[in-house]
């Protein structure tokens, strides 16, 4: 199975992604996604984790507000996904457990508009 990361960078801010760009896992495992905001005030604004597998539109993963008080997780993936933050150093993390062959995706990481 192939797990593709990507990371979104618009206009004067960057989400980057902080690991290689694919990594290959096995099916029952995990991965774990680290991105990191840059260019604006990264504690002010909910993330979101999305993915597209390939051939299909974005699926929205889930999110986590601001202050990490609260996270919001889609159905599809509800049990096997955390969304964490860092606000002190601007990153957030996601977690996806037993994995299968349908979480085979380009993984991003984008912020909340204004």
């Amino acid at each position: 199975m192939w797990i593709i990361l990507m990371f979104v960078s618009t206009g004067v801010y960057s989400i980057d992604l902080i690991q290689p760009d694919s990594v290959v896992v096995q099916p029952g495992q995990s991965l774990s996604i680290t991105c990191r905001g840059t260019g604006f005030t990264f504690s002010s604004f909910a993330m979101h984790c999305i993915r597209q597998p390939a051939g299909k539109g974005l699926e929205w993963m889930g999110l986590i507000i601001y202050d990490a008080s609260v996270t919001n997780y889609a159905s599809s993936v509800q049990g096997r996904i955390e969304i964490t933050r860092d606000n002190s150093n601007s990153m957030v993390y996601m977690r996806l457990s037993n994995l299968q062959p349908e979480d085979s995706a380009v993984y991003f990481c984008a912020k909340e508009p204004q």
